[in-house]
């Protein structure tokens, strides 16, 4: 038996390929495992628990079959589905966490995360962050029809891209200060996380102690997952469970 990790999954109607690839996930290999964390971007866009759009009913009803076998999944949000809330977390019988957890796999402490706090050289994008986390914020956009929010976060995202083609690659990557500030505030030697969509396994030094920072990969391309059982953990594919 194995705890798996799974990130930037980011299912949506236009990726059918990817949405069928992971609810047979769901329906078999997860199965197997002793639990299920998903850490961030699950959605490709979730613009609040009233967005029934093609997959999300789909993808949120395989989640509760899974989790009706008592096999815990749990969810940490994105920065594309970062309004997923208690209706959905109701329906999937998935467990809402927030932004950086620490749990305990096999005796070890580890700290999960999706990743995008640890972009701390995007100053643009943190404080486009900061907003879109103040409840407030939050409470009015949600207060409008689901068209207006649509269209809205269509206007975001195209602004987004058009910033994001200008950033340096190593913008959008994550500071090594800000890993170290963030481990030794939680006294962890490892850290687990996405985001970036740069699957790596990175060893360092910390506090005169080995360390390990796993970046999982997107799902895109790589049905990147993390595979965690007592023996150890390796970063593969889906093929690989």
């Amino acid at each position: 038996m194995s705890t798996l990790f799974v990130s930037d999954v980011h299912l949506t109607n236009a990726r059918a390929n990817i949405v069928r690839t992971f609810i047979a996930f769901l329906e078999t290999k997860a199965r197997n495992a002793d639990a299920l964390f998903i850490l961030g971007d699950l959605f490709d866009e979730w613009l609040g628990d009233d967005d029934d759009k093609a997959p999300h009913a789909e993808v949120s009803d395989a989640l509760a079959a899974l989790t009706a076998t008592g096999l815990p999944v749990s969810v940490v949000h994105g920065n594309h589905d970062f309004l997923l809330g208690k209706k959905f977390a109701k329906r999937s019988g998935c467990k809402l966490l927030g932004d950086d957890t620490t749990i305990d796999v096999y005796g070890t402490p580890a700290l999960i995360m999706h990743g995008d706090t640890l972009c701390t050289r995007d100053v643009n994008y943190q404080s486009f962050r900061k907003m879109t986390r103040n409840p407030i914020m939050q409470k009015m956009f949600l207060s409008m029809s689901l068209e207006k929010r649509a269209e809205k976060a269509a206007n975001i995202r195209s602004e987004s891209s058009k910033d994001s083609a200008l950033k340096p690659d190593d913008i959008m990557d994550v500071t090594p200060e800000a890993v170290d500030k963030i481990m030794r505030k939680r006294n962890v030697r490892h850290l687990i996380h996405g985001h970036t969509h740069r699957p790596a396994i990175h060893n360092f030094t910390l506090n005169e102690q080995e360390a390990t920072r796993i970046v999982l990969g997107d799902w895109y391309e790589q049905d990147s997952v993390l595979i965690w059982d007592e023996a150890g953990y390796r970063l593969g594919r889906i093929k690989d469970l």
